[in-house]
């Protein structure tokens, strides 16, 4: 049986440094929710293997346990927790890949929110490349690097992720489940969306 390591403490849990510096509860949820949305998206459009896209989630919600979002942009710790997530697992993405998908979704998620604001009628979502020679490009790409140099730093290089899969298998082999395909189908699926 594996050992089961908590994400933070209670006393982390309870008093997070964006609580402290003012921002409510729900709001920080919210962020920390989109936040791993788009992690998960981006692993998807990247091709990214699950155990990554995991890793990267845990790393982003650690990163918030001891920083405060009022320092740090929800995209820019994303995308760096996933990068430094893909080192971790051996499945290492580019940079430039990396940063494409995350201009995507970011353009993507501005539009859908315009949409949502706006009392007029909005054109379907056009995706516009950006300049590699511009500035949004390296502003990317300086933000990924320190992203994933902060989450190093804030978390004192434990980067170490125990991932329930392997205790869930465990758990499957033990109760004698391995053979009921939907069962184990159902469990992974729950899993995943916890």
């Amino acid at each position: 049986m594996s050992t089961l390591y908590p994400l933070a403490s209670l006393v982390q849990i309870e008093k997070t440094p964006s609580n402290e510096d003012g921002i409510p509860t729900n709001l920080e949820e919210d962020l920390r929710a989109f936040g791993c949305k788009l992690i998960h998206q981006a692993g998807v459009l990247l091709k990214q293997k699950q155990v990554a896209v995991a890793t990267a989630q845990i790393l982003f919600q650690r990163f918030w346990f001891v920083t405060s979002m009022k320092q740090f942009g929800i995209g820019d710790v994303g995308m760096g927790a996933l990068y430094l997530a893909s080192k971790l697992e051996e499945c290492p993405i580019r940079m430039r890949d990396l940063i494409n998908v995350y201009d995507l979704l970011l353009q993507r998620t501005a539009h859908n929110l315009a949409v949502q604001t706006s009392t007029q009628h909005i054109s379907d979502f056009k995706y516009t490349p950006m300049s590699y020679f511009g500035n949004t490009f390296y502003d990317l790409k300086d933000a990924l690097v320190v992203a994933e140099m902060q989450i190093l730093k804030r978390l004192g290089f434990n980067v170490h992720v125990v991932l329930p899969y392997g205790t869930l298998v465990n758990y499957l082999r033990v109760l004698g489940l391995t053979s009921r395909e939907e069962v184990c189908t159902r469990a992974w699926g729950y899993l995943n969306d916890a």
